[in-house]
């Protein structure tokens, strides 16, 4: 490993601060959508329930891009990184998102703690009385127990995105190379918490929405659906910057490329994931498992089935496996913006059905697309302010890595 060098003086230190605070107005101006999702959910049959459904769906969905973040920072210490150091530091911010997601996702463990049963059947002390799966499942589909489980997960995600963010910021002050190596030696206890924890997280907040069907593929599944949409709001952000001329030297059209890779190249996990989850149930063709799909295969959802088929697969590996596509930045910012409209609907597709009204599957509507975007918007607002709060002066790279040569020196084979 190199010893810190002088590269951290040829590099001017840029801070997402320079952007202004337009940024953050931005930010805060989309917050208000959601109160206004809220109020406009009352204009509509079963509003509380549309809002419900849409709230969990949005945190739900920025949840995953920050998990994303906090896997790909902790995978790139594991395997000794050099090419991604630049553009580790943005990542760091990102994964930061967690905290301002466990206040929002707070409210929906307090309600249900204290019996609401909008979102999940098994909070329904009647429901469990009459239903023996429910019964069976109750040691571990209880308001304590899941409680618990949220403080274990949130506080997980949060010590891990600080504990990264943390050291390769004291990193900036003293170019100690040891701050490298700890976090390579910690990044491999740290993945398996994290996929304890995301795994039984997807489980909790949303395959339990369901609490009569179950596949022991879903955590991997919201794995997978988390790395496509960090890796697509990693490729915005740095499109962006750099046209504001940060990080518009360090990050070069070589790391664009691999961003959009590893886009790509995800894109294609999440669909392996789907199909192989699909085949798995279909040809079981058991009752308990062969109902959540038959449930999108109606009431309009079979539209967002075939949509998420075609267009978050086909389109993408079609026309996205040009290596001109990822090099453009232009066409790269295009993709990246799609794929996340596709990540989106593809966790709306996971959550919106199981509203039910009178025990049948809602059926898509103007006025649930309507409440979940502005509830999307609103929350996302949020997310973003959280992460330019977090990152604040810090540099947006880690200027005294002892691996940044190299990340600047890199060049695809």
């Amino acid at each position: 490993m190199q010893t810190s060098s002088d590269t951290d003086k040829k590099i001017p230190v840029q801070t997402l601060a320079e952007l202004g605070p337009l940024p953050m107005k931005v930010a805060l101006g989309c917050s208000a959508l959601l109160p206004v999702s809220f109020a406009l959910s009352w204009g509509f049959t079963n509003g509380w329930d549309l809002f419900a459904f849409s709230y969990l769906q949005s945190t739900f969905f920025f949840l995953s891009i920050s998990l994303g973040a906090l896997f790909f920072v902790m995978i790139q210490q594991l395997t000794r990184a050099g090419w991604s150091v630049v553009l580790r530091r943005l990542s760091e911010f990102i994964s930061m998102g967690v905290i301002p997601l466990a206040v929002l996702v707070l409210p929906i463990v307090l309600l249900t703690l204290m019996g609401n049963h909008t979102l999940f059947e098994w909070a329904d002390a009647k429901e469990v009385a009459e239903d023996h799966l429910l019964q069976a499942k109750a040691p571990y589909l209880n308001t304590g127990f899941f409680a618990l489980r949220y403080l274990i997960y949130f506080g997980s995600w949060i010590f891990l995105a600080r504990y990264f963010l943390g050291k390769s910021v004291a990193q900036d002050e003293s170019g100690d190379p040891e701050l490298t190596l700890l976090m390579e030696r910690r990044s491999g206890p740290a993945l398996l918490l994290y996929a304890f924890t995301l795994t039984f997280a997807a489980i909790d907040f949303i395959m339990s929405l369901n609490p009569h069907w179950f596949s022991t593929i879903f955590g991997v599944y919201y794995f997978a659906a988390g790395l496509v949409g960090f890796f697509s709001f990693l490729a915005i952000s740095l499109v962006y910057l750099r046209s504001k001329n940060l990080l518009n030297g360090p990050v070069n059209v070589e790391h664009l490329h691999d961003v959009g890779k590893l886009l790509f190249a995800f894109n294609c996990f999440w669909a392996y994931i789907a199909i192989s989850q699909y085949l798995l149930i279909w040809y079981a063709n058991i009752p308990e498992e062969t109902v959540f799909f038959l449930v999108r295969q109606t009431k309009g959802w079979g539209v967002v089935s075939l949509m998420l088929v075609i267009g978050h697969f086909a389109i993408p590996f079609v026309f996205f496996m040009s290596r001109w596509m990822k090099r453009n930045p232009k066409t790269l910012f295009f993709w990246g913006v799609y794929l996340l409209i596709m990540n989106w609907v593809d966790i709306f597709w996971l959550v919106m059905p199981n509203i039910a009204f009178d025990h049948e599957t809602s059926a898509i509507s103007f006025g649930m697309i309507l409440i979940n975007v502005c509830c999307t918007i609103g929350v996302g607002g949020i997310f973003v302010a959280g992460i330019l709060k977090f990152a604040g002066e810090k540099s947006l790279m880690p200027v005294r890595d002892p691996r940044l040569e190299e990340s600047l020196k890199f060049h695809n084979i």
